[in-house]
């Protein structure tokens, strides 16, 4: 006798999970570079990369806003539309000096805050952070030209004035108006890896992480060239990071002894340069780890890491998780998302420095809401 099977159901594909909701607030007279600048990394890139984002603009009083540039942005969602936001993002803030953010907006900013929302604030956004009281006893950034008037108006800030970025997980703030799009793709390295982050700077043409900080751009008392820029040193570094290089070679390269050496590092970026030349070894272990199925014994002699063994172990010191693990967490088939291993953003602690002298802490998992 035949026995009798019931009819196999299909089991259901799980659902994709929703994008990370990113809204910008606006405040007239708006800036429209660090706008552009969030739009670029967060809007639709079209079929070339997979959608992880949605990006909004909202205002205090919906309707025309005015902008820097001499024309007006039509908005039509008010502060409620920071409500679901998972991303609360302020491109700028150009009031003049003194002037008081309006405690409508701090009210809502703080309430974002306070369940569980990102705040990120580009260029001078960070008054608006510091205004809703975000950044006491904390690092931050700003643009170079008004990190004094950040210091002095709001103490409890520790205004940064070299970096590029400043990232505590809940809270991010970038220095002078291109760093927002620095800032904005390590966001993107965090939540999703850094092959995705890669795809939308390729979008952008431009790298995935700049060098330096934003002291070499500030105005200098004299013209010319700065004669102690590490520029020249960190892009012949970069290009040999397969190779063993100490010191007293990189000292030799710039034709100064190691001691004035080490000394601009630690001006100039914040770091020693042998923790810089290191955090680039991570860096590029990361990538070939999302973007390859290379062995990790082959990815340690392309980074410079001589062995698995030390790879494995200066990966760990820095990332808190093995390759094997983050190499699971982060495939560039788009399979893997932010929120695998914990603590894969850089190196942890306010000391450690991330693509472009950025500071990072560790953060919470974030992918969509």
């Amino acid at each position: 006798m035949m026995g009798y099977f019931p009819a196999m159901t299909p089991r259901p594909l799980p659902e994709p999970p929703a994008p990370h909701r990113v809204v910008a607030l606006l405040l007239p007279p708006q800036a429209t570079f660090p706008l552009a600048c969030a739009s670029e990394v967060f809007g639709d890139h079209g079929p070339a990369v997979p959608a992880r984002y949605t990006f909004e603009v909202c205002t205090e009083h919906p309707g025309p806003v005015p902008t820097r540039a001499g024309y007006d942005l039509l908005v039509t969602a008010g502060l409620d539309a920071l409500e679901d936001a998972d991303t609360v993002l302020v491109p700028g803030w150009q009031q003049p000096a003194g002037a008081e953010v309006p405690p409508a907006v701090i009210a809502a900013v703080g309430r974002a805050h306070r369940r569980g929302a990102r705040i990120v604030g580009l260029c001078s956004g960070a008054f608006v952070l510091a205004a809703a009281g975000l950044l006491d006893g904390r690092r931050a950034a700003t643009h170079w030209a008004r990190t004094a008037e950040l210091a002095a108006r709001f103490p409890r800030v520790r205004v940064d004035p070299g970096v590029l970025y400043v990232d505590h997980g809940d809270v991010a703030t970038s220095a002078g108006s291109a760093a927002g799009v620095d800032l904005c793709l390590h966001l993107v390295r965090e939540d999703h890896g850094a092959a995705h982050a890669l795809r939308i700077a390729r979008q952008l043409v431009m790298p995935p992480h700049r060098e330096g900080c934003q002291l070499q751009y500030a105005e200098l008392p004299t013209s010319g060239p700065v004669a102690d820029s590490l520029a020249p040193l960190l892009e012949w570094l970069a290009g040999r990071l397969d190779q063993p290089v100490s010191v007293a070679e990189m000292a030799l390269r710039s034709q100064v002894s190691a001691r004035t050496l080490t000394r601009r590092f630690t001006e100039q970026l914040g770091i020693s340069p042998g923790r810089w030349l290191l955090d680039r070894r991570i860096s590029a272990t990361r990538a070939l780890l999302e973007e390859t199925d290379l062995p990790v014994e082959t990815i340690a002699r392309r980074v410079g890491l001589s062995s698995a063994v030390n790879l494995r172990r200066r990966f760990h010191e820095a990332l808190r998780t093995t390759p094997a693990a983050y190499r699971r967490a982060f495939r560039a088939d788009g399979s893997g998302s932010r929120g695998g291993a914990a603590g894969e953003g850089g190196t942890a602690g306010e000391g450690g420095t991330a693509g472009g002298g950025g500071v990072v802490r560790p953060r919470r998992g974030r992918g969509g809401r």
